[in-house]
């Protein structure tokens, strides 16, 4: 995936992006060979060679974290508002890495995140299908017919979701444990689909993408991820080559 110079150099740890800029107008950049000295300009940082004065620029580490995201924090990398954000909780981590998707502010669970723009790519694209799993706690319980509305597509924004996988997991009085499945991102989707049928969400969690389940992660801790566990995400097939990754 290109990107521009400057963010690729200042990501490497070779300047600030405002340095990097000044390198390259002043001919001291080059990718596969050729002198570039448009601010424009971008590159591959996976498949191009560049240098500085010559010099081979190292390309960052990728990296690729589960982080079991609790209540309280957003899934951006500043808010405006001053609420936690989810890097907050990324202690030891040198590289900066984004969220693969969104947790609403009050959603907990599974969260990937990662500096590496094609795997998320592939992970959002609707049409590589991965799913994503989530336990809710609804109130009151739903009945045969409303679940089967959620299996078969709710209509929102004028537009039908694909259809959940729906699993009733208990029955209390007053609320519902549900375990339901999508492979869409659409904006507090889960929430959404459950208010349309009448039962709103008490709390909401992420458990899996995937094959790749949260398991007994700690709220607020994470783990590096290793390409087998990776390959989960995609139930066993990764749609595009992983370099310098354990496996």
């Amino acid at each position: 995936m290109e990107e521009r110079l400057q963010k690729i150099l200042a990501r490497a740890g070779v300047a600030s992006r405002r340095k990097a800029e000044e390198l390259i107008l002043q001919g001291r950049i080059a990718v596969d060979g050729k002198v570039v000295t448009e601010l424009g300009a971008k590159a591959d940082p996976a498949a191009a060679t560049i240098t500085l004065d010559g010099r081979p620029v190292a390309a960052e580490e990728k990296i690729y974290l589960l982080l079991n995201k609790p209540a309280g924090y957003v899934t951006t990398l500043s808010d405006p508002q001053g609420r936690p954000i989810v890097t907050d909780l990324l202690t030891g981590i040198r590289q900066r890495v984004f969220p693969v998707g969104r947790l609403d502010y009050d959603t907990e669970g599974a969260l990937i995140l990662t500096n590496d723009g094609q795997l998320a790519h592939f992970i959002l694209h609707p049409g590589y299908e991965v799913n994503k799993t989530y336990f809710a706690v609804v109130k009151g319980s739903p009945s045969k017919d409303k679940i089967d509305r959620l299996r078969e597509g709710i209509v929102l924004d004028g537009r039908r979701t694909w259809p959940a996988r729906v699993r009733v997991v208990a029955r209390e009085k007053g609320a519902t444990t549900m375990e339901i499945t999508i492979h869409e991102g659409k904006k507090r989707q889960v929430r959404r689909m459950l208010a349309e049928i009448g039962h709103p969400v008490i709390t909401l969690k992420r458990t899996a993408y995937g094959n790749l389940e949260l398991g007994a992660l700690p709220p607020g801790s994470y783990r590096r991820l290793t390409k087998k566990e990776l390959k989960k995400v995609f139930s066993g097939k990764i749609p595009f080559t992983f370099k310098k990754l354990p496996d």
